[in-house]
């Protein structure tokens, strides 16, 4: 009772804090879900394992590092994860409780943390670290702020712009910043050059990807519904006409992953991607940078025409065909992955084959050779294709460069020559 870990009612004793073990040999502490006990949660409730923990932990770059840092700790959830491959960990939260809850969480586990209280950046000014992750209180909205643990006091999306603008000042060379994220859907506005926006000027490389979007009714519902708010419809209607008076017509979630390369061209990539995906992909995030770092070598057609390329491996071919007169004709033709980041890609004929044939046996200029001469077209004319086209199935992971060590191992699999039809 002294601890809070029960507490006295009416009847008798209920739980106070939640003790979940997590993983094979961890235990996290942490307040009680709303629906675990009754009444709304308190203001500075510190969250337990959860959806968006569980989804930054899945697609952090688990490489080693030397000095990691964990922005907005809460319970301590991804300073464990760090504690698995960095050498030196500091936590900060806006909460003291948090702290608490985090310092306790690293005390079970037999670690330790260098903890510190204050928001956001604050508390490591000047301060630079090779990993960077953050579950921020991300929840977008006009800066009421009602719960430390989703409500960061500042309107909008803006939490999360600033994150963008300080990631440059956290990260050593080469350091990653990884952090979950919301951003507003304006209306008139193309979403994906409003957050690439954040990161203008800053010389990072960053790949930013969306896995949902939910429209403004929704999304308050969904808010006020998991702090176990009492029904208010004043305050929701508040929350609403702030969404309509700046435009919103949607709500964005998803992963923001910054790299800081000193790049004098660095790629801002910003995309939406709604497939299931293999858990942990945290090894695929670090693959789309080094896929990325490989391509900047290589700027020109002909260094990219003297390469060798094989097709990924777990690729199938999905066609979908029409009866006609003279039997089925194809219509339709998509190349899909079955591993990773499980990208599809509608192709034609000619990329097909284009992919069909690398096996890593010979340069893409000779691939493209007989492609012009089965087609009876220009070499220059498929050489200036593949030039444009091949980038981006290596970016996604259709295509490897042979003998690349940032691609997967690869097995005895085999490559599609052939449809799959469904």
């Amino acid at each position: 009772m002294a601890a809070g870990l029960v507490e006295r009612v009416p009847d008798g004793l209920r739980a106070g804090l939640d003790l979940e073990p997590y993983g094979d040999a961890w235990w996290v502490v942490s307040d009680l879900p709303s629906g675990s006990r009754p009444g709304p949660l308190r203001p500075d409730h510190v969250l337990g394992v959860g959806n968006a923990s569980t989804t930054l932990a899945d697609s952090a770059i688990r490489t080693p590092a030397g000095r990691a840092l964990d922005l907005g700790t809460g319970c301590g959830v991804q300073a464990l994860h760090l504690s698995t491959h960095a050498q030196r960990i500091t936590a900060t939260d806006l909460s003291p409780r948090a702290l608490r809850f985090a310092a306790t969480t690293a005390a079970l586990a037999g670690l330790h943390w260098d903890l510190r209280l204050g928001d956001l950046t604050e508390p490591v000014r000047g301060e630079r670290f090779d990993l960077v992750v953050s579950n921020p209180p991300f929840v977008a909205g006009p800066g009421v702020a009602a719960h430390t643990y989703r409500d960061s006091g500042r309107s909008g999306d803006a939490v999360c712009a600033e994150l963008a603008r300080a990631a440059k000042d956290l990260l050593n060379e080469d350091g990653t910043m990884q952090y979950l994220a919301n951003w507003l859907h304006v209306t008139g506005e193309d979403w994906a050059e409003r957050v690439a926006g954040w990161f203008t000027g800053t010389g990072l490389s960053v790949w930013v990807i969306e896995r949902e979007l939910a429209d403004p009714v929704a999304y308050v519902d969904l808010w006020l519904t998991d702090a176990a708010e009492d029904h208010d419809p004043r305050r929701a209607a508040a929350w609403l006409d702030w969404f309509d008076a700046h435009k919103v017509e949607g709500i964005g979630f998803g992963l923001v992953t910054a790299r800081r390369a000193e790049h004098v061209d660095p790629v801002v990539r910003v995309e939406s991607l709604r497939q299931q995906l293999s858990h942990p992909f945290g090894d695929e995030v670090n693959r789309w940078f080094e896929r990325q770092d490989w391509l900047r070598l290589r700027p020109g057609p002909e260094s990219l025409l003297a390469e060798r390329f094989l097709a990924a491996p777990g690729l199938t071919l999905h066609q979908q065909a029409e009866i006609g007169v003279s039997g089925w004709d194809v219509t339709r033709q998509v190349l899909v992955q079955t591993e990773g980041l499980r990208w599809s890609e509608e192709i034609d004929p000619v990329l097909l084959a284009l992919v069909a044939g690398c096996d890593g046996s010979v340069p893409l200029r000779d691939q493209v050779a007989v492609l012009a001469a089965v087609y009876d077209a220009p070499v220059d004319t498929f050489a200036a294709m593949a030039a444009v086209i091949v980038p981006g199935l290596v970016e996604r992971g259709f295509l490897e460069p042979a003998g690349d060590p940032a691609g997967p191992t690869r097995g005895s699999g085999t490559h599609p020559t052939g449809p799959d039809a469904s």
